[in-house]
């Protein structure tokens, strides 16, 4: 029972943070987001719902494999390293969205690619599998980094 109630606050902490950031950043989708300069290959609005949703369930279950494993220096700093990228990853919504700064969202966003390669190279030296799942989060997050410096040079 255990490890079933840790597998699902595992799946719940980014799923949260995903979900209440989005909550916070919902309105400007159909306000200013629609307003400003986009490449065209920019992916439709509908895409990063399903996209985001998947990231925080690999996440999730990432976690959940590092938070199982016996307890370690390794396996804190990993813990810790993944907890700094949640929140980087929770902050980049609200600055681009709601502050509309895309520079300093392009800043942060940066930083959230440095706290997520470096949580992948921890999290392989606690459990192998658990960092090959961060793989699809690290090459949607440097998309959307190219996307974010897209857009902060067309505004």
């Amino acid at each position: 029972m255990k490890k079933i109630a840790q597998f699902l606050l595992a799946l719940l902490i980014p799923l949260t943070i995903g979900g209440v950031s989005g909550y916070f950043t919902v309105e400007a989708i159909p306000g200013w987001y629609r307003t400003i300069e986009k490449p065209e290959w920019n992916p439709p609005n509908w895409v990063f719902g399903p996209v985001w949703t998947t990231l925080y369930v690999l996440m999730g279950i990432a976690m959940y494999l590092i938070w199982t494993q016996p307890r370690t220096k390794n396996r804190q700093r990993a813990l810790y390293l993944n907890a700094a990228q949640l929140i980087l990853n929770f902050f980049w919504s609200l600055i681009f969205f709601n502050l509309h700064a895309i520079g300093w969202a392009l800043i942060e966003i940066l930083s959230m690619w440095v706290l997520i390669v470096t949580t992948m190279f921890a999290y392989d030296k606690v459990h192998k599998p658990a960092a090959w799942l961060f793989l699809p989060y690290i090459i949607w997050v440097s998309f959307a980094t190219i996307l974010n410096f897209a857009i902060w040079r067309l505004n």
